[in-house]
């Protein structure tokens, strides 16, 4: 077994061809690009890219794939030099059992797997060509077709206000709009880690994930997964988050939940505090909020966070990004890439004199800080994300 490092979240923004894929990404976010910067710079083994299910990426894959640039694995997933990729659909679901929209990944182990998804998809969406389209199809539906074609299906971001299953709706429970028995795993979104989600008994049978979403190539792992596995493949994946036979996600690395957008209820116009039981906004008297995930989580949970009742999870790792590091511009990052190879070296491995050594002390003790928990933080909110206290 070995330990693999994970983000299966990461958006295209343009196609080979410069046809635009997810509308919010930036136009540099090409399967290339990602791939590079993804091994690279962050010095990561797995993505998932789930915008694959668009034609134009698939007859790229398919391409690569007959002039031997790329190659399927035994197990599932292709592999572009030292990098498994997983082929992965973000789609958003609407049915009459939803209580608002919600968004979903689809992976599917095989290029062909996902062009029978994709040809699926087209005949329930509008335009095919483009990312996180409304399926018009039941919850239900969708993940048996992803059961059939033996793919996995997990809900995305669960805890954000806008698009997701707990958010802004008022839907209670997995089990208004999906069938457990075909949810492969939970992604919590960047507000959201093990210790609050863990107030939901109904999540106790899922793994966690912790992926980027990224919509920009320098947030690909700004949140991910260690994934202990045989090998980084598809099946081996699956199998990690049944965790059988050995395999396990065995450590999450994510921003504090404070430092995320939506972590804190905060007035819809000024950003400030807001009283909800008052329903006031306590610097300009707003009344309209965007609710944070952390009161949401409190409306939702359904017992005490103990280590009595709640199963063993994985740790959670509050990880700060090497951009919201004061002071890590560019040309620091490049110094430090140019030094310690990759982000993940920088993160995991360098020691602080190494780091003084190219950054200076003051960057250095940030980094150790944030790596050893002892940051503070200015909460996000309303779509704003949180930062480093004091600076």
């Amino acid at each position: 077994m070995k330990d693999y490092f994970a983000d299966y979240h990461i958006h295209l923004g343009r196609t080979t061809s410069g046809k635009p894929v997810k509308i919010t990404a930036s136009n540099k976010m090409t399967l290339e690009a990602v791939l590079d910067e993804a091994q690279n710079k962050k010095g990561l083994d797995m993505v998932g890219v789930i915008d694959c299910q668009v034609p134009e990426v698939l007859i790229e894959l398919r391409h690569g794939l007959a002039n031997s640039d790329i190659t399927e694995l035994e197990g599932g997933g292709v592999r572009i030099n030292e990098l498994t990729l997983i082929l992965g659909a973000e789609i958003e679901i609407f049915d009459e059992n939803c209580q608002g929209l919600i968004h979903v990944l689809c992976y599917m182990p095989t290029v062909e797997r996902m062009i029978d998804f994709s040809n699926w998809l087209g005949k329930r969406m509008k335009n095919i060509t483009l990312s996180t389209q409304r399926v018009y199809e039941s919850a239900k539906n969708v993940q048996q077709k992803v059961r059939e074609l033996r793919g996995l299906f997990i809900p995305a971001h669960v805890f954000t206000p806008f698009k997701s299953l707990y958010g802004k709706g008022v839907n209670k429970s997995l089990t208004e709009v999906f069938d457990p028995a075909l949810i492969d795993g939970i992604e919590l979104g960047l507000s959201a880690d093990t210790s609050m989600a863990n107030a939901l008994s109904e999540l106790d049978s899922y793994s966690f994930l912790s992926n980027s979403d990224a919509h920009s190539v320098g947030k690909i792992a700004r949140e991910y997964q260690k994934v202990r596995m045989k090998d980084p493949s598809f099946e081996e994946f699956r199998l990690a988050l049944q965790e059988k036979e050995g395999r396990k996600v065995i450590a999450n690395f994510g921003l504090s939940p404070k430092l995320g957008k939506y972590f804190t209820t905060v007035c819809d116009q000024c950003f400030g505090q807001f009283d909800i039981t008052s329903r006031t906004c306590l610097h300009c008297g707003n009344t309209r909020f965007v609710k944070g995930v952390s009161s949401r989580i409190i409306e939702l949970s359904n017992r005490a966070v103990t280590s009595e009742n709640i199963r063993k999870r994985p740790p959670y790792i509050h990880q700060v990004p090497l951009d919201f590091i004061p002071g890590v511009g560019p040309k620091t990052l490049a110094k430090l890439r140019s030094v310690f190879g990759t982000e993940m070296g920088i993160l995991h491995q360098a020691t602080q004199a190494e780091l003084e050594e190219v950054a200076g002390k003051k960057i250095a003790s940030l980094i150790i800080a944030a790596r050893n928990g002892k940051l503070s933080f200015q909460a996000g909110g309303g779509g704003k994300f949180g930062s480093i206290k004091g600076n």
